[in-house]
């Protein structure tokens, strides 16, 4: 009711007015939307209540805030040209050395915390980056000075779901299909073929019946091992057997706050694997589910098809369209390192000579 989503009830029952509430603010808040408050839709929830002002805010190691007034902090000191990285709602290291600069340049004791007086030279002060995101320039700059090949990069690929959590299970006569298995078998393929183009891979899980870790951890992991980039892989699934398509998702907010990187990323995968599979093009979109929301590389989510799908299903247990798909992925991650005059057509790089080139 504190979000204005849900009028007064006279008994706490979760009734259908209340999964309507929960489902506006996860179509709000970029997140999954089914009706259903998970860890991570109660985790938003509770970032929800905060608003800058309401409480003061400081760095701990142990145990940092979290919260969309630290979001809306970030997103003002962003805007004045200050480094806060992504504006992830988590009081962090790189958040209080933004703080600190702000408070030193500004006169104010620069212990990194954002107490009442910080709060008002803030909120008197008014923009110093116009023309451009200092965001997208630091990423763009990152890119284009790190050079166009591939050897000793590190990526991360994560296999959604794992362990007792299958993801999305389709029965066809005696077999079962899996999307923990499907993802399995596509993050491998991908593996051996990023290692062989020089590349170094670590994959977030084990195959089968290993535990699968959470979002959360997927992302530790991944910015613990400094990773360049995030691909995670899943397939989808719908009540309607005619829902199929490929579609691809990168870090975003309500407010158009981005990851630049993370959605040019997405846009090359989803555009490489449809050139080369003919899937539906689903788009990509802005989500800020956790595991895009706290790496801190750019990170992208791929659903390959909907194994509800006859015509999906069919394509993904196919070895030779998997494949395909992995190559797809690889051309995307090659052009996100070409500089624009490099860059060739969607469909036009032969990943074959990615590992030609690397033997020579």
């Amino acid at each position: 009711m504190t979000l204005g989503l849900l009028a007064p009830a006279d008994e706490p029952i979760f009734d259908p007015a209340l999964e309507h509430a929960v489902r506006i603010f996860q179509q709000q808040r970029g997140l999954s939307v089914d009706g259903e408050v998970g860890d991570e839709t109660w985790r938003a929830l509770d970032s929800a209540r905060w608003t800058l002002g309401a409480r003061t805010l400081d760095f701990s190691v142990n145990n940092p805030l979290h919260g969309d007034d630290v979001r809306h902090l970030q997103e003002r000191l962003l805007e004045m040209g200050y480094d806060v990285g992504r504006t992830d709602g988590v009081y962090g290291p790189r958040t209080a050395r933004a703080v600190a600069a702000f408070q030193r340049e500004v006169g104010l004791y620069p212990d990194g915390g954002c107490g009442p007086q910080t709060l008002h030279a803030l909120r008197r002060l008014g923009r110093k980056v116009v023309g451009g995101s200092p965001l997208r320039l630091r990423e763009e700059h990152h890119f284009r000075t790190s050079g166009p090949s591939l050897v000793g990069r590190l990526i991360v690929i994560d296999p959604g779901h794992g362990g007792q959590d299958p993801g999305i299970v389709v029965p066809d006569g005696p077999l079962r299909w899996t999307e923990s298995d499907i993802a399995f078998d596509l993050a491998s393929r991908l593996e051996g073929r990023l290692a062989a183009a020089g590349m170094r891979v670590h994959l977030t899980r084990g195959p089968l019946g290993a535990e699968a870790p959470s979002d959360l951890d997927r992302a530790s992991l991944a910015n613990d091992l400094q990773a360049d980039l995030l691909i995670s892989i899943h397939v989808d699934g719908h009540r309607n057997p005619a829902a199929d398509g490929v579609a691809a998702y990168h870090y975003g907010t309500e407010n158009g706050v981005t990851s630049t990187m993370g959605e040019q990323l997405a846009g090359l995968v989803l555009r490489e694997i449809v050139a080369r599979t003919g899937m539906r093009n689903c788009q990509t979109h802005a989500k800020t589910w956790e595991l895009l929301r706290y790496t801190r590389m750019p990170a992208v989510r791929v659903d390959i098809g909907y194994l509800t799908s006859p015509v999906d299903r069919a394509r993904l247990i196919d070895p030779i369209f998997r494949e395909r798909v992995v190559e797809g992925i690889i051309a995307a991650v090659q052009r996100m390192y070409y500089p624009s005059e490099m860059d060739v057509k969607t469909g036009m790089i032969d990943v074959s000579q990615i590992r030609l080139a690397l033997s020579q």
